[in-house]
């Protein structure tokens, strides 16, 4: 069985690299340079051919390219895209990581081996702040995890199940996205650079043990304030560039209990670029890089500053008028520390529009 595991792990590991590379590809192909990619997508140009369903199309496409956001939070291709105004979204997601998936990578466990599954349940709306296109979010997820590792050099495995931190986002667009309604989206045909902000929050609600080195929770506080740019090239692509600080309060029941952990500011970026089959059909690369964060406990700092990249690819697929199915994958590209894990996930996303006023 371990055998087993390890082949599988790998494959799953090789698979995702493959998965960005052929999605990359794809994008080549279909850019015009190419027309491979022309016969597989008739059967689904006529499927949503129905004249119904074209008027949904545009709200489609932006509200379901927000609400994948809720899902995945390191690697959020479309995190700007205009909403209308009066569009509310549910999540629900489904994501598996296995490998270095550690919460706090300044614990003291070598070799660590975890499998984790987690189911999320959110909710986002777009609304009017001062004229300008801004939507709230939050979400919640439910963990199951399994990690094994070296605590002072003895085996040792254990078994966790709980909520996780609770995250919230507050996202404004200041350049490019005026408020509007779906109408007046509608009328305005040329695409435009966007320029966008947000603040990411983790709330410290998931369960936590003082006593405990591995938890679902970090029993304290995280702010990412994020600046973006989103910038259309022709048609169809999308090119989006974000960068983010994580901000962190401290730990002051840090294991074994009475110990004070803190940590220092860690920057975060993004890249992704993406492509339109469909106005509701799209397809992305990502990658993000994280560096900082070194942390400390009771003043002694540890060496796990971080400098890590990920990439990963990104999958929308319609199943309704106003709901759709994400599949993404990630894995670490480049680890020093904490992240060199793989992560696989599915989402299904329902939005509903009410007529609000601009």
């Amino acid at each position: 069985m371990p055998v087993l595991k390890l082949v599988a792990g790998a494959l799953a590991h090789i698979a995702t690299k493959v998965v960005v590379l052929m999605i990359f590809n794809s994008l080549l192909y279909a850019s015009g340079t190419y027309k491979l990619f022309t016969f597989h997508f008739q059967k689904v140009r006529g499927i949503f051919a129905c004249s119904s369903l074209k008027k949904y199309l545009l709200l489609f496409l932006t509200v379901m390219c927000a609400a994948s956001r809720i899902i995945a939070q390191d690697l959020d291709p479309r995190a700007y895209v205009q909403i209308p105004v009066g569009v509310t979204n549910l999540v629900t997601g489904f994501v598996y990581s296995y490998g270095g998936v550690v919460v706090d990578p300044s614990i003291p466990i070598k070799n660590i081996d975890a499998d984790v599954e987690s189911f999320s349940l959110g909710v986002a709306h777009s609304f009017n702040l001062a004229g300008l296109s801004a939507q709230a979010m939050v979400a919640v997820p439910y963990s199951l995890a399994q990690v094994s590792g070296e605590v002072n050099e003895r085996d040792s495995s254990i078994s966790r199940s709980g909520f996780g931190d609770t995250r919230v986002r507050l996202s404004v667009l200041f350049l490019g996205a005026p408020a509007a309604t779906l109408q007046e989206m509608r009328q305005a045909k040329a695409r435009k650079t966007v320029m966008g902000a947000s603040v990411n929050i983790v709330a410290p609600t998931g369960q936590f043990f003082s006593d405990k080195l591995i938890n679902l929770g970090t029993n304290r506080w995280g702010f990412r304030p994020e600046l973006a740019l989103s910038q259309p090239i022709g048609k169809k692509w999308l090119a989006d560039v974000y960068a983010g600080l994580w901000l962190f309060t401290d730990n002051n029941s840090f294991y074994p209990g009475q110990s004070s952990r803190t940590q220092a500011p860690m920057g975060s970026f993004q890249g992704h670029i993406s492509y339109n089959f469909k106005a509701n059909l799209w397809v992305a690369i990502n990658a993000t890089f994280y560096t900082g964060g070194a942390s400390s406990i009771d003043g002694v700092v540890n060496d796990d500053r971080q400098s890590n990249m990920r990439i990963g690819w990104t999958v929308v697929l319609p199943t309704g008028k106003l709901s759709s199915i994400k599949l993404a994958g990630s894995t670490g590209a480049i680890v020093r520390i904490g992240q060199d894990f793989t992560t696989l996930s599915i989402g299904w996303q329902k939005a509903w529009f009410s007529k609000a006023k601009k």
